[in-house]
């Protein structure tokens, strides 16, 4: 193989630095919520420019006031993922139970509940006692 070939594999499997838009973590950090949304996309940006509902804004103050080390539980499934959440752990209610996350940075800009689904794929087997007689004769495959 090539050295120019075997340099390139290589680098593919580099961890990369994180960035959104061009901007680095550390800088998405310091940014102001104003800032933040012309970075953000489109829904993201319209959230903080309408200004967040009394719920999301309690569990914001929630994120900020506790430990690090802590684990946040929240019913708040339309509350966005900001910087300065990254590396915490969150729980998010599924309506159910509590699915308990860890905020990495690719998250930022998208919502909690997009990350504690709802609803679970149910696979069914064929049929079985009880089915209809014209069902309870088919071919297995």
């Amino acid at each position: 193989m090539p050295k120019a070939k075997r340099a390139k594999k290589v680098e593919a499997r580099r961890k990369r630095e994180f960035s959104l838009r061009g901007k680095s973590l550390d800088e998405l950090r310091a940014m102001s919520l104003e800032q933040l949304a012309g970075v953000l996309g489109a829904r993201a940006r319209r959230s903080i420019r309408r200004g967040f509902n009394d719920e999301t804004g309690r569990f914001f103050e929630r994120m900020r006031s506790t430990p690090a080390e802590k684990v946040v539980r929240t019913h708040c499934r339309d509350a966005l993922v900001l910087p300065q959440h990254v590396g915490r752990r969150v729980a998010v209610h599924t309506g159910k139970e509590f699915k308990e996350l860890e905020v990495r940075p690719e998250m930022i800009g998208h919502y909690y509940g997009e990350f504690a689904l709802t609803r679970r794929f149910e696979k069914h087997s064929g049929p079985g006692v009880g089915a209809t007689r014209s069902s309870k004769f088919m071919p297995l495959k």
